[in-house]
This record gives structure tokens, C-alpha cells and sequence, in this order.
């Protein structure tokens, strides 16, 4: 949701009140959603993705490039989302490494099946659930350019942009930077 990242994030640029989050959910419509029950649904989301971000990370999100705002809001989602890092060293990774040609089903399903390994709660998760996820990260992928589409599924190992990488740096984020960057 690279756009409604982008007003989120410029919104949490201003430190919001709680009020002033509410109003601009309600009254301003400010996602431009048809219901309030999906526009605090996905700025609930959002929100959460974007606070692992320091205010620079923000900047870069609200005011940057197209591709300087998708590749910092990947590394946001990285931070937000465990599955989302280990989906990425594991299998992502990997098939670059193995001069796969694109990621396929079963590189999921052999994701999940070792994920359940680790956390037996994951072997709970419904097959629409599990879908879905894949559906979600597979997107992530392809908007950040780390595939050439959602329906292709084929990798296209890209370069950070510098300013990705000088923000990583500056702030500590060595972990993320090595995700992101060892991929061949």
C-alpha cells in the first residue's frame, strides 16, 4: 500500500494526537476509503509497519522517489514482520543464490511446512490464511522490484538505492542491510 504509506507517514511526521489521528481518519477521509472500518483497519497496519522507522525513515517514505519509498517500506515490513525476514533469508535468498529463474508455490509451501516445524502454531493456519500471506509477500517483492511481478513470480535481483542504504547505516539497521543485500 505504497500510497497510503506515504500519507501515514507524513501524518506521523507531524507527531500526531490521538484526536488529531481520528480526525484525520474520520473527517478527512485522508485514505480515501469508502468505510472507517477499512481505513483503521489498514492505517492500524501501516501505522505499525512505519513506527520501526526513525523520522528520517519517514522522510524518505512520505517525500522520496518512488523506489527510495517502496524499498524503505520493505525494510519497515522487515522489521514489523519476522516471517516476512525469515521468507526472505530463507527462500528468497536462497533461490537467487541457486541461480533460480523465479520463486514458485512449493518454495512456500516448504516454508510453511518448516515454519510449523519451529512454531506449531503455524501447522493451525488455515490454507486460505497461509495463501493469503504468500499472496502479501509475493506483492511486497514485486513492488520493492525483487521480482519482476506478483504474477511472474520471477526474481530480478536489484541494487539498494544509495539512500536506503546510507539511512540503514546511519542507523544501525546492519541486519536489514545484510537481508537486503546478500543476494547473490
Amino acid at each position: 500500500m505504497p500510497q497510503e504509506s506515504k500519507r501515514i507517514a507524513a501524518l506521523l511526521l507531524t507527531h500526531p494526537s490521538q484526536a488529531a489521528w481520528e480526525t484525520a481518519l474520520k473527517s478527512d477521509n485522508f485514505l480515501q476509503k469508502k468505510t472507517l472500518a477499512t481505513a483503521r483497519r489498514q492505517s492500524r497496519l501501516i501505522r505499525n509497519r512505519l513506527q520501526t522507522l526513525q523520522d528520517t525513515g519517514l522522510e524518505l517514505v512520505s517525500t522520496g522517489n518512488q523506489e527510495v519509498s517502496v524499498q524503505i517500506l520493505l525494510v519497515s515490513a522487515i522489521k514489523h514482520s519476522q516471517l516476512l525476514a525469515d521468507f526472505i533469508r530463507s527462500v528468497y535468498q536462497q533461490a537467487v543464490k541457486a541461480y533460480e529463474d523465479k520463486l514458485a508455490a512449493k518454495h512456500w509451501d516448504s516454508f510453511i511446512e518448516e515454519c510449523s516445524k519451529r512454531d506449531p502454531a503455524v501447522a493451525g493456519w488455515s490454507d486460505s490464511t497461509k495463501a493469503k500471506l504468500f499472496q502479501v509477500l509475493v506483492r511486497m517483492l514485486a513492488e520493492a522490484k525483487f521480482l519482476e511481478s506478483s504474477r511472474s513470480m520471477r526474481l530480478t535481483p536489484q541494487a539498494l538505492h544509495p539512500e536506503v542504504i546510507r539511512y540503514l547505516k546511519s542507523h544501525s539497521e546492519t541486519e536489514v542491510l545484510m537481508l537486503l543485500e546478500a543476494r547473490s
